[in-house]
Formats: structure tokens, sequence, C-alpha cells
């Protein structure tokens, strides 16, 4: 049967994430149709179920990259899983029940390719080279890490579950991030505008979606653009000693005054300098950049609310840097997802740094961006339930369209 004809009839799908801030587990429940352009999903309920601390600290240290056993590894692995498998049945709560699970994950550890990595395809035309224990050891392939295991989360639900979605992508050369831009392409085009898609969570992604006219697909361009949420909640537990977790709306940062010469230093890392298709993760923005960041700031004296609004500066800057260098125009409108989508402060100094571009939510054209990335695992998952490719490879560099997923039957 071909997909379109699958697909005639809603399927009702649950999305399930839990971003680099390592906040929460996002989950929606949604009633999608159609395929591509046709595409439709409702939002039929959505909310955060915090992780218990305990779990959260395990999961922050692994991301930092604390040493741990691998039956450590195991019991985190089993613990997420469980609490996102618990988080799947609380959603469909009051509602009827759902047929399939689009399962994202906690990534811990995202490691993107080396420049020139061909994929699976070029490695195996190497013959006998890759036998060498010096070739194995070099592979120029990127690795990325979600705990929550798939088949965990089926058995526990009784649901199909899809999850693993980078590692096909990755496979064959790819970044396996970021993975939503298809998603962003079907459901937040425009015939006559070109958008920019910036979801703001622990790290910065953007997606570029020109008019949808002509050839428009295949000049899509996404990368995460660096750091979002990451080091402004790290440096918020920081500074206040662990009594907060991150800035609500932004009020601590515009109680204080950023500097200016500290965010163009930062701005000569080298990650934002690199061209796309690219991708980062706390393995650069985490807890040694933000220590090495406090050690650039006491040259200036700042006090916490001007650190808190130097490091906002950062991501906002570093978000307009990114499109003006990489884009081959600049967009017409700005449309915000993800936390950070919430933090006030940000988005005016975005809205000052863009001058006449407008800056909105992509709620205010249909899409909750609070539960975006949710919607579009969500999204991910039902597209590979049809066989239909997830990734796009101008955004993640993969050289061909792949499914993408690991199909986890329900055995109930």
């Amino acid at each position: 049967m071909h997909p379109t004809e699958k697909a005639a009839v809603s399927t009702r799908v649950i999305g399930l994430i839990s971003g680099t801030s390592v906040d929460g587990i996002d989950a929606v429940l949604v009633e999608i149709s159609g395929t591509e352009l046709d595409l439709k999903v409702e939002l039929l309920a959505g909310k955060t179920y915090p992780y218990p601390s305990e779990l959260r600290e395990k999961i922050l240290a692994v991301g930092a990259g604390v040493a741990i056993s691998m039956e450590e590894l195991a019991e985190i692995d089993d613990a997420i899983a469980q609490v996102f498998a618990q988080a799947a049945q609380n959603i469909q709560i009051g509602h009827q029940p759902a047929t399939l699970i689009g399962s994202h994950g906690q990534t811990v550890y995202h490691r993107p390719p080396k420049k020139g990595a061909g994929g699976a395809g070029e490695q195996r035309s190497r013959g006998r080279e890759m036998l060498t224990p010096h070739s194995a050891l070099s592979t120029p392939l990127g690795y990325s890490l979600q705990l929550g295991r798939g088949e965990l989360i089926a058995y526990l639900t009784g649901i199909t579950t899809v999850s693993n979605f980078r590692v096909a992508d990755i496979a064959i050369g790819g970044h396996g991030a970021p993975l939503v831009p298809r998603v962003d392409a079907y459901l937040l085009s425009h015939p006559e505008e070109g958008r920019c898609i910036q979801n703001i969570g622990g790290i910065g992604n953007v997606a570029y979606i020109p008019p949808r006219h002509g050839d428009w697909l295949s000049k899509i361009r996404a990368w995460d653009t660096g750091p979002g949420n990451s080091l402004l909640d790290l440096a918020v537990e920081h500074l206040s000693a662990g009594a907060k977790t991150y800035d609500e709306n932004g009020n601590w940062a515009a109680s204080g005054t950023p500097c200016h010469p500290l965010v163009e230093q930062w701005l000569n890392q080298d990650y934002f300098h690199l061209p796309p298709p690219k991708s980062t993760g706390r393995e650069l923005f985490g807890v040694t950049y933000l220590h090495q960041s406090l050690k650039d700031a006491q040259e200036y004296q700042l006090n916490a609310a001007d650190i808190l609004a130097t490091l906002t500066e950062l991501t906002a800057a570093s978000i307009v840097h990114s499109y003006r260098t990489f884009l081959p125009e600049m967009p017409q409108r700005l449309l915000l997802c993800g936390g950070g989508s919430r933090n006030l402060y940000l988005k005016r100094r975005l809205e000052l740094l863009l001058a006449s571009i407008p800056v909105l939510a992509t709620d205010e054209v249909g899409l909750n961006a609070d539960f975006k990335e949710a919607i579009a695992f969500a999204v991910l998952g039902y597209w590979r339930h049809l066989g239909i490719p997830g990734n796009l490879p101008t955004a993640t560099g993969a050289p061909r369209e792949v499914l993408l997923g690991e199909i986890h039957q329900s055995q109930s």
C-alpha cells in the first residue's frame, strides 16, 4: 500500500522528548493526517513532566562527562525509559488512546562527524582497510546517544514505539541533527514568505524555509546556531547557589547590562565560524564553557545580573551572526519555539538585533511553541511507521534521505 493511502485515516500519536536543558519530558498527544504537503497535526494534549531530581542530576552529570560504570549507565537508561513511559500513559488520560509513540529520548552525548565523513558506503569501498584497528578507531562518522530504550517504552505502555531517530542519518555521514526542519517545512512554510524557525532549547537550532514554490525543499538550510538556554540555566544555578534553575522571563538578565566586548570575544569561538551543516551540544557549550566564561567576565568586574545579560546576549548575537553569515538571504519573519521563546528579554534582544524583521512565537501561526519539538517527533515517528524519510540532507549533511527511527512493536 502506498504511504498516502495508509495515511488517509488520521492516527493518534504521542511525541516524547527531553532536550539538552534536561528540564523534563515534553509529552504531546496529537491527531495526525496526511503525509507531507497535506500534513495536518492537531494538538490534543501537551504537558511537561519534570524528572525526579536524583535522575535529573545523574543525567546532567553524564552529559557533563562524569565517568560512570556501564552498570550505572544501564540503570539510567532504564530509569529514563520508565519515566518516558509514565509520561506517555499520563498524557492520554481523558482521551482516546494512541496507537503509536515517537520518542526522541534523552541526549547525553553528541559528536559531530569529522569533515569529509562519507558514511558507511564510503567505508565499505575501502575493503580490507576497514579491518585494521587504526581504521576502526578513526572513523569520521558522528555519534549521538539518546537514552530511554524504545523497546522498554513499548513494553510498558503496550504501544508501538519508534525511537533512536538520529542513528540512520549519522550512519551515512550526516550529523543526525537537526531533524526537525523537514517537519517545519510542511507545517510552517509560507507560499510567499521566507521564514526562519528558531528553536531555543538548551542548544539553539534554525531552519531557514524559503517561500514554497519551485524547488523550495532543496533550498532549506538548517543547523545548530550554538548555545540556547544551556549556559543561561547553568549560570543561574551557579549564581543563585542552586536556589534557581532558570531565569524566568529573563527578568534577572534584564536587570543587568550586557558586556559587548566580552560577547565579541566569545563570538570568535571556532564553532560560530564553521559553515553548515553543523551540530553541537553540551559537550561544547556546557559546564566547562561556563566556567571559562565566568573567568573571562572577571576582567570586567560584572555582577550576577550583568553576567546573565551578557550570556543572554551571546545566545541572541550568535543566532543573528549565524543568519548574516550563512543564510542565502535574511528571512522576512522569525518564528521562535522552545523554552527560550518564553524568555522575554532574549526575545527583545533578538528584535533589536534584527531591526525590521518581525519576531514571533510559532503559537502565532498555529503551532504550539512549547511543544513543537515533541510534536515534531510524533510526526517523525508517524512518518517512519508509513515508510516516509524523515531527514533533510541539506540540514544534516547526509548524502540522501533515509528512514529515521527504529520500530519497537508493542507486546500487548
